[in-house]
């Protein structure tokens, strides 16, 4: 049997954990997006998101499950997945934003390369990376934003059914580094890398923990991105601390702890943030 090579589950072919069609590239919307964090997305401008559906991790919290566990969405051939990255390159956004593209990796990089964009290309991403595919993103992609999710394996394995997250997700950034450098320019990002973390309630010792790793093998420099937007959804009711909203005293508490290892580059989230008004709504067709 056939094994898929687009993430390290190396699922085979026809029993993927994704779900995905491999002859097609589902997309569940294209649109201009304002949510991401300022040094990729500025307010004039926004990025040109493709949120893919489907996902290598399906978190049991996933916001966008109608995407990631429901594959909502509309198939398309990596022709026209050529022709929508051309219609947003021509467009008036800032950069490309692809967003849980990772089980497509394959057919996405082929397409990149047929479309040759201008604009900066961001793979939004798990962190759930094979380094062999990161290698191959030289030349195609110019900013990486990882997720960085998960220390304890398991949570890891709880919440995602995944073994291994944190090793595998380090060795991702890792050559990430290799491969593109920081260039901020008009207090935009052309190229670089941001590790973005969710705060998931109760788990805030993960978190530090977390952090305490990035220092130890990144150092301080690194642009981090912390979140406070985990909004309970119906998944989550089977999980005791995933039935509410993160506290404030518990941001605050991993807040803190962050300031004090002395990270120079980032963004904190405001609690404000944890609401479903901010979730992208997936009604109505592609529309770049």
């Amino acid at each position: 049997m056939m094994k898929c090579d687009d993430c390290p589950r190396g699922c085979e072919v026809k029993a993927t954990f994704c779900g995905k069609d491999f002859e097609k590239i589902r997309v569940g919307k294209a649109m201009k997006f304002f949510s991401e964090e300022p040094i990729i997305c500025p307010e004039n401008k926004g990025c040109g998101a493709v949120f893919f559906s489907f996902c290598s991790l399906k978190c049991v919290y996933c916001q966008n499950f109608v995407l990631s566990k429901e594959g909502f969405g509309r198939d398309l051939s990596e022709d026209e997945l050529v022709a929508l990255f051309k219609r947003i390159d021509a467009s008036d956004v800032e950069n490309i934003d692809l967003v849980t593209p990772t089980h497509y990796t394959s057919k996405i990089l082929s397409a990149l390369k047929k479309a040759n964009v201008k604009k900066s290309v961001i793979w939004n991403s798990s962190g759930y990376e094979k380094v062999e595919n990161i290698e191959k993103m030289k030349d195609l992609v110019d900013i990486f934003l990882f997720d960085v999710k998960y220390y304890d394996n398991g949570l890891a394995l709880k919440y995602s059914k995944v073994n291994s997250y944190f090793e595998v997700c380090k060795k991702a950034i890792k050559k990430a580094r290799e491969i593109v450098k920081d260039n901020i320019s008009g207090g935009i990002m052309k190229s670089g890398i941001i590790l973005r973390h969710l705060i998931l309630p109760g788990h805030i010792d993960d978190s530090k923990r977390i952090f305490d790793e990035i220092k130890k093998e990144f150092g301080t420099d690194i642009y981090i991105s912390v979140m406070s937007q985990f909004t309970p959804i119906d998944c989550c009711l089977c999980d005791e601390n995933l039935k509410r909203k993160l506290k404030r005293i518990e941001y605050k508490s991993v807040c803190l702890y962050i300031k004090s290892l002395g990270f120079k580059n980032g963004f904190f989230q405001e609690m404000s943030s944890a609401t479903d008004k901010y979730l992208p709504s997936f009604d109505g067709d592609i529309f770049f």
